[in-house]
């Protein structure tokens, strides 16, 4: 235990690299079940999906944040493990132009797991008419012969959803 720790009585979580945690409270759900095809059929890569019931989106693992897309509706992650991480917050949201979105990370920060990346209203999201179904996806799954998710219910950004091992 360090000096500040034992002072303030305070020690940092320590965090498994080959666990990723829900990036947003809801239902996880297997990314199969996103009604779009480059999703469900794993184009991107494989993952899970999470039904939101909360508009945070926290970073699910310490990262390095690739791409914070300017109008908030997807991140891009390289885990601290290697993993490649899309979140990608609802369907076709691109087309809101980041109107729903609060960022609160740029391209190349650090995060560590449970920091807020992004806000979104979604009930603006659904007012649009556009499903609020959030896929996050590994896009370099191949690198990991250990894949395993955690679907079919409700979580929080501590409980893990996948957990992967090369």
């Amino acid at each position: 235990m360090g000096f500040f720790s034992k002072l303030f009585g305070k020690t940092e979580e320590t965090i498994d690299p080959n666990q990723i945690y829900a990036p947003m409270a809801g239902r996880a759900v297997p990314v199969t079940e996103v009604p779009d095809p480059t999703f469900a059929e794993g184009l991107l890569g494989d993952g899970i999906a999470i039904i939101p019931t909360d508009g945070k989106v926290y970073a699910p693992c310490n990262a390095t944040v690739g791409t914070m897309f300017d109008t908030g509706h997807a991140i891009s992650l390289e885990a601290d493990n290697g993993a490649e991480i899309l979140i990608h917050v609802g369907l076709e949201t691109v087309g809101l132009e980041g109107k729903p979105f609060t960022v609160h990370v740029n391209s190349g920060d650090k995060v560590k797991k449970g920091d807020l990346m992004i806000e979104v209203d979604l009930e603006a999201v659904k007012a649009a008419g556009l499903n609020t179904i959030t896929p996050m996806l590994i896009c370099n799954t191949d690198d990991y012969p250990t894949f395993n998710t955690f679907v079919g219910k409700d979580v929080t950004n501590g409980d893990v959803v996948i957990e992967l091992a090369k």
